[in-house]
């Protein structure tokens, strides 16, 4: 891996063309939180293909590389929280965040859990609650929804507190609202926010304005096909401007990270 973006006074020019091993710390170094942990910050990580598909037949595992996978574990170390739509859920069959040893220090210092919470969102709660997320979590799974979704389903309810996750709502309807859950969630304490999509729910953060930064990997493949876009849904009224942060290349994958505001 090397660094192509942010220059740095330690790196001259000729050092950054030289690939190398980056261990655990250096990436989590490279990519830390803001040290101001007072409000929350959602940042969100997605990866595409050159031209432009977020999944291959349904998954994002087929436009990864080992790479990625390693900053993948890097982010989820860093996070008080993860964010996943029922759907990703269901397409990426997820697993209980596992504690790290890596990350061992680092979040006990910042006053975190030994793993991140992972919480799912999700509208109809018709989730499989015999997955291990659910029976097996380091910490409990949460539970995203609205307030119409647990009065019109107290049996899928039931059902998710039956396995030992806790349910929030988050808005008056059906769904989710963005903003009301970033909150909710920052009032639990879990400021550091990483959500991992998909196109629908991540669409949905930008628009409303709650979108702190994207962590996007662009990788060197083409799929043609219809997948989706790393984010889905109504168009934002005027286009926002993130700048860009900083930029890793490793075997073609770029690792671009962007922060919302014009830099």
């Amino acid at each position: 891996m090397r660094r192509l973006l942010p220059l740095t006074a330690e790196s001259a020019a000729p050092d950054l063309l030289v690939e190398r091993e980056w261990d655990l710390g250096e990436l989590a170094d490279a990519y830390a939180y803001p040290e101001d942990g007072a409000r929350p910050w959602l940042r969100g990580n997605m990866v595409a293909s050159l031209d432009g598909a977020a999944y291959h037949d349904g998954r994002s595992q087929p436009l990864s590389c080992p790479a990625d996978m390693r900053l993948f574990g890097v982010l989820r170390g860093l996070a008080d929280v993860v964010i996943a739509g029922a759907e990703t859920v269901r397409k990426e069959g997820y697993r209980p965040a596992r504690a790290r040893e890596a990350f061992a220090a680092r979040r006990a210092a910042l006053g975190q859990p030994p793993a991140p919470v992972i919480a799912v969102v999700s509208a109809s709660l018709d989730l499989d609650y015999s997955l291990s997320l659910f029976t097996e979590p380091a910490v409990p799974t949460l539970v995203l929804t609205g307030e119409a979704a647990v009065a019109e389903r107290p049996e899928r309810v039931r059902r998710a507190r039956d396995a030992g996750a806790e349910v929030l709502t988050a808005g008056p309807g059906e769904g989710v609202e963005p903003a009301t859950a970033v909150r909710l969630l920052a009032e639990r304490g879990l400021t550091r926010q990483l959500t991992e999509g998909g196109p629908r729910l991540l669409g949905q953060f930008a628009v409303t304005g709650v979108l702190d930064e994207l962590c996007f990997t662009l990788a060197p493949v083409v799929t043609a096909g219809a997948a989706p876009r790393i984010m889905e849904g109504p168009p934002i009224t005027v286009p926002e401007r993130f700048a860009l942060a900083s930029v890793l290349e490793e075997d073609g994958f770029l690792f671009t990270r962007y922060r919302r505001g014009p830099g």
